[in-house]
């Protein structure tokens, strides 16, 4: 082990947002798949599972009511409502993560993002865009799971989220979904790097110096 393996590193907020049908689960599972030590933020949601989806592995499901009185005892550091159902991120399990030192990924919308930042002002946040209108309607109606006024719906809230794009440090468009994920990673390394996250390391350096340094 060298030195620089002994320095102390606090765990990095990633935060990658898209609107609906631009393939941000399909990139998130790439990067995870290669990063297995990335924390992963499971959100809680009141709307139902889709397909093979699984309670405490995409999303926790619960009640409305249940949700609601998470949110009352405060225990969301984000929530939001989105196509009619609440999403939220509870604070706890991802501040121990980052506590121990792990990145955790959170696949939240443009508001829950907004909320979050207050919480971890130092996350690192990517949006992620289609690369054109006439793509998004394609991939949306080709998944064969919304009606034609979920799937206006879902692009009049992407017009919505895009114009919000500005708020993000960071844009990839997923046109190809090799040059997507390579920008993807290329983010989440270089925000690895952030000083913030690596409190100590200067001091540890300079102290080979000594006081002659």
């Amino acid at each position: 082990m060298t030195r620089s393996d002994t320095f102390r590193r606090l765990g990095q907020v990633l935060v990658v947002c898209a609107p609906s049908g631009t393939g941000k689960s399909t990139l998130i599972a790439m990067l995870r798949d290669e990063f297995p030590e990335i924390g992963f933020s499971v959100s809680y949601t009141t709307r139902p599972p889709r397909g093979h989806e699984q309670d405490g592995r995409e999303y926790h499901f619960v009640s409305r009511e249940a949700f609601v009185a998470m949110r009352s005892r405060g225990e969301f550091c984000e929530w939001a409502e989105v196509h009619g159902n609440f999403y939220g991120t509870a604070t706890k399990p991802v501040q121990a993560m980052l506590d121990q030192g792990r990145d955790v990924l959170f696949d939240i919308d443009v508001q829950g993002a907004k909320q979050l930042r207050r919480t971890f002002p130092d996350g690192t946040c990517v949006f992620l865009l289609p690369p054109s209108r006439e793509e998004l309607v394609r991939r949306l109606t080709g998944r064969g799971t919304d009606s034609e006024a979920s799937v206006a719906r879902r692009l009049d809230n992407a017009a919505d989220e895009i114009r919000q794009a500005d708020f993000f440090e960071y844009w990839v468009v997923n046109g190809s979904l090799d040059s997507a994920y390579q920008e993807l990673r290329a983010v989440y390394l270089a925000g690895r790097c952030k000083p913030v996250l690596r409190p100590d390391i200067l001091g540890s350096i300079l102290d080979q110096w000594g006081s002659d340094g």
